[in-house]
């Protein structure tokens, strides 16, 4: 019943009228535009005592619409669509749009509602016909391109999504430069999946040309480099991650690793960390920089190496892989309490998500570029070690 009670204001806003009519013929004052038909005031009055079938019924039967009318049935089929009860929009926004008598912004309107009723009940491919009308009759445009935009990107349509990002970029709305990146990130990858390794390439550079701080781009430019036996070009995208958004270059780090293998620079792997630690004391790139001095110099000076980072920033995991590392050289920790601590590290970290949509808050374990619960792009964050818990 909330979400019909607003409709008492026009209802009322009509009665008040209704009486001032009545009263101005009784005083023989002029009376303007004809009052609302009986089968109105009887379809509002349905309404209002929630007989939503009944009412439906008498106002798409009205011989005429006129514009208070016109606007109240937009604003009926607007309730039914957002209780769920798209078939009743459907049927209203629908039986509007026949309308003769309407004006060209209040039919453009009506098809914009239908295309909402449509993408509602899933039938995209009516959705999209109708906003496209809706864009070609050049009123409400944005609106319409901001749905056209939802359909191509669920429909995996990444360069009609694209061009729909920049013609809103065009009307003056901010805010696409990071979209357009990420959409010209799946576009790169389903280009990459066919086998078009040189136009993935090209569009991964209109990409970053799109948003420069798209680090998703440089992943993927890694790793196809990578693929191709480019271990050079595949090295600069990787460290350009670093750059970009340090905080996800962890992500990266195995092809990093493997790109320096490539070109025989193993030992660079080391240095690179030293410099990303002492920009980002991410947890995740001190316990990569504690394997790589292992490797090379031995546990005791990774121990060390290690020990000296978490003074400086505190990680939960830095602490586990301290306690695994001391564990191995005998130090006087007794097995049964490190394997305790281990445990309990392991629990920590399996109850905590990982990333975090900044946008609603979304959580997961798993990095997405588009955020599953607002439908955003590159919002998800690694969280801190501390968060998330």
């Amino acid at each position: 019943m909330h979400e019909l009670l607003w409709l008492l204001l026009p209802a009322a806003a009509l009665s008040g009228w209704w009486i001032g009519r009545r009263g101005s013929r009784e005083t023989g004052r002029s009376a303007g535009d004809p009052p609302p038909s009986e089968a109105y005031l009887q379809g509002l009055n349905y309404l209002l005592n929630e007989e939503r079938d009944k009412a439906l019924e008498v106002l798409t039967r009205m011989e005429e619409v006129g514009s208070d009318t016109a606007e109240t049935h937009l604003a009926l089929g607007s309730v039914f669509r957002r209780r769920g009860e798209v078939d009743r929009a459907i049927r209203i926004h629908q039986d509007l749009i026949d309308r003769p008598s309407l004006t060209r912004d209040q039919r453009t309107y009506a098809l914009l509602a239908l295309g909402e009723d449509y993408m509602k009940a899933g039938v995209l491919d009516r959705a999209e016909a109708l906003f496209q009308e809706v864009v070609a009759q050049d009123a409400h445009v944005d609106q319409a391109l901001r749905h056209l935009l939802t359909i191509y990107e669920h429909e995996g349509e990444w360069g009609q999504a694209i061009e729909t990002a920049r013609r809103l970029e065009g009307l003056g709305e901010g805010g696409y430069r990071v979209r357009i990146g990420q959409l010209r990130c799946e576009q790169a990858r389903q280009a990459w999946a066919g086998g078009d390794a040189d136009q993935a390439r090209k569009t991964l550079r209109r990409a970053l040309s799109a948003d420069p701080g798209c680090a998703r781009a440089n992943m993927l430019l890694g790793d196809l480099e990578r693929e191709q036996g480019r271990h050079k070009a595949a090295v600069k995208a990787y460290e350009a991650i670093g750059q970009q958004d340090p905080a996800l270059l962890p992500e990266a780090l195995d092809g990093l690793a493997a790109a320096y293998a490539g070109v025989g620079r193993t030992g660079r792997m080391e240095s690179f960390l030293r410099e990303m630690v002492t920009r980002q004391p991410d947890g995740r790139l001190m316990v990569r920089l504690a394997n790589e001095v292992r490797q090379r110099q031995g546990t005791e000076a990774a121990i060390r190496e290690l020990t000296l980072m978490l003074r400086r920033q505190p990680s939960l995991g830095g602490i586990r892989r301290l306690v695994a590392m001391t564990q191995s050289v005998g130090e006087p920790i007794g097995p049964r309490e490190v394997q305790i601590l281990l445990d309990l590290f392991e629990k920590l970290e399996a109850g905590r998500s990982r990333y975090r949509c900044r946008q609603c808050g979304f959580a997961s374990w798993t990095l997405f570029w588009q955020c599953p619960g607002c439908r955003a792009w590159a919002t998800l964050r690694p969280l801190d070690e501390t968060e998330g818990m």
